[in-house]
């Protein structure tokens, strides 16, 4: 008889790292999650050891060895589009898994792969940091934005909470309107006072993950009616549509385009991905079918089964 083939699928991201483990069909067998695995950020050694991490947990619950015997894997990370980062993933990965077919992709071909019912069209991440990832029916690629929170990721969950706290300090001054993000902010870093904010940023070095993490404040003010929060969500929106537009362009891709998303601001945020459907509407941009993708991972499994 012929011995059972298994895949394993990572979605690689700023704030944790999934992991799948399916059989040759693409049944998932088991579920995994580890830390951080943003190289970029963490650095490879802490990067590979998230991985390692969630493919064991999904081992264990499949009920199998922490290095099961692959037939393929997938891995999906943020900022390997340059050829020196993926070919050090592909031999790191191919020493740890030799019988296997390997394959490192963007964390954005994972998106597509999952919401495109044909493969082709867009993919929008948009959490932590933000991204649009396109691929036409042509097979060619094109990407906008995803340089990082000091060179671009507008959009994102980081650009948002970094809008919200210059908005505080706006408002501090008189040089804004009052905001409710202000009470907000103090609560959700237990400060007494908008001056507070100041050693927190600096002194304490307040990171990207944490900045990011000040969206939930910035998205629930919003929905409450502050205009101050409402004005952020807007220009998110706004700077999603600019990058998609971009994308589509370069492509040439024909109207409907197939639209995945993937993060928790543009997924779990009824009001961001609202207004970057409006932002779209505006530019002239028809996207269809939307599909929210909850799980990216299911992309590095159907992948991985490519691969075979």
């Amino acid at each position: 008889m012929n011995e059972p083939r298994y895949l394993m699928g990572i979605d690689g991201g700023g704030s944790k790292t999934a992991a799948l483990l399916a059989d040759e069909t693409g049944r998932v067998l088991g579920r995994g999650a580890a830390g951080a695995s943003n190289f970029q950020v963490a650095g490879h050694e802490a990067a590979q050891a998230a991985i390692v991490a969630a493919m064991a947990a999904a081992a264990a619950a499949a009920g199998m060895a922490p290095q099961p015997p692959l037939s393929a894997l997938c891995i999906g990370l943020s900022g390997v589009d340059r050829p020196g980062e993926r070919v050090s993933f592909q031999q790191w990965a191919a020493a740890l898994y030799p019988a296997a077919r390997v394959l490192i992709a963007n964390d954005a071909e994972l998106v597509l792969a999952a919401g495109t019912p044909q493969g082709w069209g867009l993919a929008l991440i948009c959490g932590t940091g933000a991204i649009v990832y396109g691929r036409s029916l042509a097979g060619q690629t094109a990407r906008a934005d995803g340089w990082g929170h000091l060179l671009g990721d507008e959009g994102s969950g980081y650009a948002i909470g970094l809008a919200a706290l210059r908005a505080v300090m706006r408002a501090y001054d008189g040089r804004g309107p009052a905001t409710a993000l202000s009470e907000a902010i103090l609560a959700r870093w237990s400060l007494a006072t908008v001056p507070e904010l100041v050693p927190r940023v600096y002194r304490e070095l307040a990171g990207k993950q944490e900045i990011a993490a000040l969206f939930p404040a910035v998205d629930a003010a919003a929905a409450a009616g502050d205009p101050e929060a409402q004005r952020i969500l807007v220009a998110a929106g706004h700077e999603l549509a600019l990058a998609t537009q971009a994308v589509i362009h370069r492509l040439e891709l024909p109207a409907p385009v197939p639209c995945a998303l993937a993060g928790g601001v543009v997924v779990g945020s009824q009001l961001v991905r609202s207004e970057f459907l409006a932002a779209a509407e505006k530019l002239g941009l028809t996207l269809a079918p939307i599909t929210p993708v909850a799980e990216p991972a299911l992309g590095a499994i159907a992948l991985a089964r490519l691969a075979l």
